[in-house]
């Protein structure tokens, strides 16, 4: 076979090869359960054995060698055998009805087909296992192809001669398919057994005859889908298919074009094939990189290959990982453009909030578009129409035909924004979050009623994730204030008690201001006054707890400092300290703790009455009671408001101190219980977690005898 045979047999089969492609694409085009009928996995069948049989039928014919034509006569046959595995079902008995015509096929044409399937592979398999000659293999395999391709006739006659006058005009693209294939077929193989040679010209014409075929057997299969009614292919799958077999398609053409210009060029020949192989590998880099020729191919593919635009799990899946895949609040307002965005191949936008102090709606966040000042008030022509109609306001229409919209007025603003494309309003029940602004596609998009009601579904969930952002926000700047101000009203309190303790003093001072002990007391207390409003300023500023780490406090130590302190104020407090017992905290918070209790104490008992504070070890714990003898408090009170902030039985109280000192027990993992009548007193224990100290090591050393 000469150059120009081999180069025109391997265009012909190279064809076939990627028509058969494009045909298997097809079909799978429609869906991708693979439990659909037999039919459906029989015309399935048909189109991949076809793909391989071109393959591998190129290959021979480049190879030139017997493996390669081995293998191609038996995907051959394969071919055959999956033809008449989808015409058998087809005239199969219909399980339903017993006196179908579809019964009338013969057994012995069931039989015969699939004897001869049989003796074609009996006559490769003697072949490879030597028992006969290349020369009687050739000819056995063009008698057995003469009697396939009669065969086949047969049962296409049979198929279409069965089926009812009204479905022939479904059936007939499919019969002269197969009437032109099995046709040629016979003339070739008859041809071959006349002159004892399989004819060069008529081999080469075979793929181009395949090719010729196929839009005959896809428009069959689009007129009666029932073959593939239970398939269902992602759009994406088909996005990639198409984009690989377009880019096979022009790496072939590529290839083409670089073989006759190494033929045709001389001595330049293989330099102008290098030159032109990178440069077409730069463009198809570039293509397939270029983000408007991806959008492109899914805009073709959406149109020409589904009935609808999206598939609508795939792309909700999307939108709500986009929405969902924000790093912070802030962000929430780009992901929300970018999911809206993708949805229309648009390359950028802006998102525009309502601002709750204001009735406006300002530029919150942009993705690949300018920014913008301007503001556009709730009562504007454009927001009111938005939040009437919910409308997806397509600009370039309005440019052409503003009757369309209601007379509706677009902001100069919007007018003058360079590509700007869509206006998509954020609806969350009856009001407008706000409306997001896209740029113009990357490929020239249809805006029709499925766009609009994708985005405007789509506008509604994002616009329910900014709400939520917008409520989270609002949420954390109440808690901030309420922390604050509860950290106020514990800097309140104390300050409170510590201009009582210098009031006290002021009075006293009155009495023994020429005392030494009470001028150096005095000053000792003024200092720690001093002290205190100090850290208590800084706790207020930088808004933390008081700083110190929770470490050994000396109880008995603490209830002496207080009974000092109550005793220089004019007040007694018994004290019963039975063990020196350390507890952990902080010293100076327990030390504020136990000073509240005793304080309230004293100011719920006459003077006549007994307060006193008890310190004593109750298992792996420390107990302190304080108590007293004066009015005490309800049941009711102690259930319901003793713990709570702004509740006090005291008329100047302000009922922080007893919340602020439960809370801080419960931090050190202690607890506090009341037992309090009115008219006998009250006893409020703490029970607070020991500070172990340990004195000797874990390890122990074996003794050895």
């Amino acid at each position: 076979m000469g150059t120009t045979d081999t180069s025109l047999i391997s265009w012909s089969l190279g064809l076939a090869t990627v028509g058969y492609f494009v045909f298997a694409a097809y079909l799978l085009s429609f869906g991708s359960d693979w439990s659909a009928s037999s039919k459906t996995r029989r015309i399935i069948g048909v189109a991949i054995v076809s793909i391989l049989w071109a393959a591998t039928s190129l290959w021979a014919a480049q190879d030139n060698r017997l493996p390669g034509y081995m293998a191609s006569a038996l995907l051959d046959l394969a071919r055959y055998g999956a033809w008449y595995a989808f015409l058998l079902a087809i005239l199969a008995p219909d399980s339903n009805n017993g006196n179908s015509p579809h019964s009338t096929v013969a057994w012995w044409l069931r039989g015969s087909c699939w004897i001869l399937i049989a003796a074609g592979v009996a006559v490769q398999f003697a072949l490879f296992a030597g028992w006969v000659k290349t020369e009687e293999w050739l000819r056995a395999l063009i008698t057995l192809g003469l009697a396939q391709a009669i065969a086949g006739l047969i049962l296409t006659e049979q198929f279409f001669r069965t089926v009812t006058e009204d479905s022939r005009w479904n059936v007939k693209p499919l019969c002269l398919a197969l009437l032109f294939q099995f046709g040629f077929d016979i003339y070739l193989f008859s041809d071959a057994m006349m002159f004892s040679r399989l004819d060069g010209d008529v081999l080469i014409v075979r793929g181009f005859v395949h090719v010729i075929t196929l839009p005959l057997l896809m428009l069959a299969t689009e007129r009666n889908k029932d073959w593939i009614s239970k398939i269902r292919l992602s759009q994406k799958a088909t996005f990639h298919s198409v984009t690989l077999l377009s880019s096979g398609l022009y790496l072939l053409f590529m290839a083409g074009v670089g073989y006759y210009v190494r033929y045709f060029g001389g001595e330049w020949g293989r330099a102008f094939q290098l030159a032109l192989f990178f440069a077409g590998m730069l463009i198809l880099g570039i293509l397939l990189v270029s983000g408007s020729a991806r959008a492109r191919m899914k805009v073709l593919v959406g149109k020409h290959f589904f009935r609808y635009r999206y598939d609508y799990r795939e792309e909700w899946l999307r939108f709500t990982e986009t929405l969902s895949a924000q790093k912070s609040p802030q962000s929430m307002g780009e992901q929300s453009i970018r999911g809206l965005a993708n949805m229309v191949e648009s390359p950028g936008g802006a998102l525009w909030l309502k601002h709750s102090e204001q009735d406006t709606y300002s530029q919150h966040a942009r993705w690949n578009f300018p920014e913008c000042p301007n503001v556009e008030h709730a009562n504007s022509h454009l927001c009111q129409f938005l939040l009437a109609s919910r409308w997806i306001v397509n600009l370039e229409e309005y440019r052409c035909f503003p009757a369309r919209y209601k007379n509706l007025e677009i902001p100069g603003w919007i007018s003058e924004l360079p590509h700007a494309w869509l206006i998509v309003p954020l609806m969350v029940g009856n009001e407008m979050q706000g409306f997001v602004i896209l740029a113009s596609a990357r490929a020239p998009i249809n805006v029709d009623w499925e766009i609009n009601d994708l985005l405007r579904t789509a506008g509604c969930q994002a616009a329910g994730f900014l709400a939520n952002m917008q409520a989270t926000e609002a949420l954390l700047e109440v808690r901030k204030f309420d922390a604050f101000n509860k950290m106020s009203a514990f800097v309140v309190h104390d300050l409170k008690n510590i201009i009582t303790q210098l009031s006290l003093m002021l009075k006293n001072a009155e009495r023994h201001h020429d005392n030494p002990e009470f001028q150096e007391d005095m000053l000792m207390t003024v200092n720690h006054a001093v002290e205190r409003m100090r850290q208590l300023m800084m706790q207020l500023r930088e808004g933390s707890p008081p700083p110190g780490r929770a470490c050994g406090v000396n109880l008995a130590d603490v209830i002496r400092r207080i009974q000092k302190d109550k005793m220089n104020q004019g007040r007694q407090i018994e004290t019963r300290i039975g063990d020196q017992l350390v507890a952990r905290g902080h010293e100076e918070r327990l030390e504020r703790v136990l000073g509240h209790l005793a304080q309230n104490a004293l100011d719920a008992t006459p003077s006549t009455g007994r307060v006193w504070i008890a310190l004593e070890r109750s298992n792996d714990k420390a107990a302190i009671e304080v108590g007293d003898t004066g009015h005490g408090m309800s049941k009711e009170f102690v259930q319901q408001r003793l713990f709570k902030p702004f509740q006090s039985t005291k008329e100047a109280g302000m009922g922080i101190g007893a919340y602020e000192s439960a809370q801080y027990i419960r931090e050190l993992g202690g607890e506090m219980q009341v037992d309090s009548k009115p008219d006998k007193g009250t006893r409020i224990t703490l029970t607070l977690p020991l500070f172990v100290i340990r004195t000797e090591s874990d390890l122990r050393v074996e003794e050895t005898e």
